[in-house]
């Protein structure tokens, strides 16, 4: 299939070199305005202004007129939880009351909670699930999720839940790129062996999800209450030899060993960073682990302790913002919101938001070569959103902004009436 598009009143490139952006570089979008692609066997062909292209538009093109908006590469989410069963409504309620993530979570709320309902569903449950989130983050404009396991914690609802993000993707459109989560937290069975429960995810869970090629990352969450330093480490030790990337939890809740874990191990990504302080920044820049900002679960426990994301972009970390999406903390999967709160709470510029949410997004999950701009080879993911101007993307929030989004060239998603037939 061949496609032209067309009618681009901007069209946001991130054309730049083959890496994750730094400091100013983040700023670079590369936009063409008046701009057109041509699309063959779902990767981009060409890129240019619409006079350089037009000329190349053939009889087999399907042409698809954008109308003046705003085309971007589909959005990247770089770290959710989308495989879940029940809600926590419930903690919302609580949380209004007074009460904290913590105590919540002592009390048998929070993940636990999420656990044993998972426990409970089948495989087909959890996908049919899985599938109505899928298309919200489809209709927000996000092509590629980093899909983590995690409420399950025995070796067979672990896998059960790996199975259901590989059937996800199938599915729905919805690029998955799977991570074992096996150590989120301690289950209550293991309350008092906690030993024995790293052993399992050490000696059962990571050699079989790694004999069925189930993940392609491994992560833990190391802070208080969930997993220490030395946990940590060795799960992920395990983790490497086994051939699965590296990603860490760290720095939620309090500032720990987690960041300079992730430095000492050379993880692809540290993730939440509400805590972490100048010399846990230093070492992240000086490994090059990429940090993934979550504004939607500081938001979403009643924080306003945000990560320090403008002195990480200042050291030349390459950051990532992404929306955390779980039934806990962050049940939202828009990342247009993250752009929004990303530049009101954490300081960031809308450019360096972008591309922290598409580029950047891309290289953490170590997509970098196929996706996240419109470069010729790469994979025709892309979002015409709403606007005449591609900062409205942050700069109204509350809305879906996305009016058609296409994975590989095809529309997976389109609002009534969005885009015109050229010819």
């Amino acid at each position: 299939m061949k496609l032209a598009v067309v009618g681009c009143g901007e069209l946001v490139t991130l054309r730049g070199p083959a890496r994750a952006r730094r400091g100013p570089e983040m700023s670079e979008l590369s936009i063409l305005r008046g701009g057109a692609m041509l699309i063959a066997g779902g990767r981009i062909e060409a890129v240019g202004t619409e006079r350089e292209i037009a000329p190349r538009i053939g009889s087999t093109h399907e042409v698809v007129d954008a109308g003046g908006r705003v085309v971007m590469p589909g959005f990247i989410d770089a770290h959710t939880h989308p495989v879940f069963a029940g809600t926590r409504a419930d903690e919302l309620e609580q949380r209004a009351a007074g009460m904290t993530y913590q105590q919540i979570a002592a009390a048998g709320g929070g993940i636990r909670s999420t656990v044993r309902r998972t426990r409970a569903a089948t495989e087909d449950e959890l996908v049919e699930a899985a599938t109505r989130y899928a298309g919200w983050f489809l209709r927000g404009g996000t092509t590629t999720v980093e899909a983590k396991s995690g409420y399950g914690l025995t070796v067979d609802d672990e896998l059960k839940m790996l199975r259901a993000i590989r059937r996800l993707e199938s599915r729905t459109g919805l690029r998955c790129v799977p991570t074992f989560l096996g150590a989120h937290i301690v289950p209550d069975e293991y309350h008092e062996r906690r030993n024995d429960y790293v052993a399992l995810v050490i000696e059962e869970m990571l050699p079989r999800v790694a004999a069925e090629g189930l993940a392609e990352y491994c992560d833990v969450f190391c802070d208080t209450g969930a997993f220490s330093a030395a946990e940590a480490e060795r799960i992920l030790l395990q983790a490497r030899r086994l051939g699965l990337r590296l990603r860490i939890h760290a720095d939620q809740l309090t500032a720990g060993e987690g960041t300079r874990l992730a430095a000492r191990l050379g993880a692809a990504t540290a993730d939440h960073l509400e805590q972490t302080d100048a010399d846990g920044i230093r070492a992240l820049a000086a490994a090059g682990v990429q940090p993934v900002l979550l504004p939607g679960s500081v938001s979403g426990i009643g924080s306003n302790r945000y990560p320090a994301a403008r002195a990480m972009i200042d050291a030349g970390l390459a950051v990532v913002i992404a929306t955390d999406f779980n039934p806990g903390s962050s049940p939202t999967p828009s990342m247009a919101l993250m752009l929004s709160m990303a530049v009101r709470q954490m300081g960031m510029t809308p450019a360096e938001a972008l591309t922290a949410a598409t580029l950047n997004a891309a290289y953490s999950i170590g997509r970098g070569d196929t996706l996240g701009s419109f470069e010729p080879g790469k994979i025709a993911d892309m979002v015409v959103m709403d606007c005449r101007d591609w900062r409205e993307v942050a700069y109204f929030f509350g809305i879906e902004r996305a009016c058609a989004v296409f994975a590989g060239g095809v529309a997976v998603q389109t609002a009534s009436g969005p885009m015109t037939a050229a010819r």
